[in-house]
């Protein structure tokens, strides 16, 4: 006859301990390598808008980006901006500038689409619709989650590359062309992947799709 074992306390709780050890051990490397985990869905089928019209919704990584354009502040921005959307050009278009908890920019629609990006001159790209004119305003506040149209160092020079910052930055006011704001899903753009010491990224997070609403 064989007599049954009985395991210590010290080694039941030594047991007991390594079990939870390996539980946390496997969900903090499952946390960890899903940067969207804790990322909340956004349906715009479940949201009601005022102005359903001027709603884009921008698919990335982490999910919906939901924002409101203002052509009251800049109507040719605004066109130029949905022209674009329409013809689906910025779709796949990376977010080759990023720094983080700032800003993030895309719509290179020459050098910076992810399929065919060139890292020597994204950035410098063009549209082939030509520049705008620079829709200044002093009345629009560079809050969070603003949505501007970037350009280079003179103004009129805007084209096709937009930027969101992340944070609110008051010296923006006044200085560059704004397309509207992000109303919901902001936390995705947090996620998108920045560089450790320079605002350009290499195999840079993209834009998935961007549409509009109506």
């Amino acid at each position: 006859m064989i007599n049954k074992i009985k395991a210590s306390l010290s080694e039941k709780i030594l047991f007991i301990f390594l079990i939870s050890l390996a539980t946390f051990s496997f969900s903090f490397f499952f946390i960890t390598k899903n940067k969207c985990f804790f990322i909340k869905e956004i349906n715009p089928e479940k949201i009601q808008f005022d102005n359903p019209e001027n709603i884009a919704i921008m698919n990335v990584e982490c999910g919906n980006v939901i924002i409101e354009l203002y052509p009251n502040f800049s109507p040719k921005a605004v066109e130029r901006f949905k022209y674009l959307i329409k013809k689906g050009s910025y779709n796949k278009s990376s977010f080759y500038k990023v720094i983080k908890d700032t800003l993030v920019q895309a719509g290179d629609l020459e050098f910076g689409n992810i399929d065919n990006i060139n890292y020597f001159k994204v950035g410098s790209g063009q549209s082939g619709l030509g520049a705008l004119n620079s829709e200044l305003n002093d009345v629009f506040k560079f809050d969070e989650g603003s949505v501007a149209f970037a350009r280079g160092t003179e103004l009129n020079t805007e084209d096709s590359e937009f930027f969101i910052i992340l944070k609110k930055i008051d010296l923006y006011n006044g200085e560059y062309t704004p397309i509207g704001k992000v109303i919901h899903g902001l936390e995705a753009l947090k996620k998108i992947k920045s560089a450790s010491k320079s605002a350009y990224v290499l195999r840079p997070d993209f834009i998935n799709y961007i549409k509009l609403l109506d």
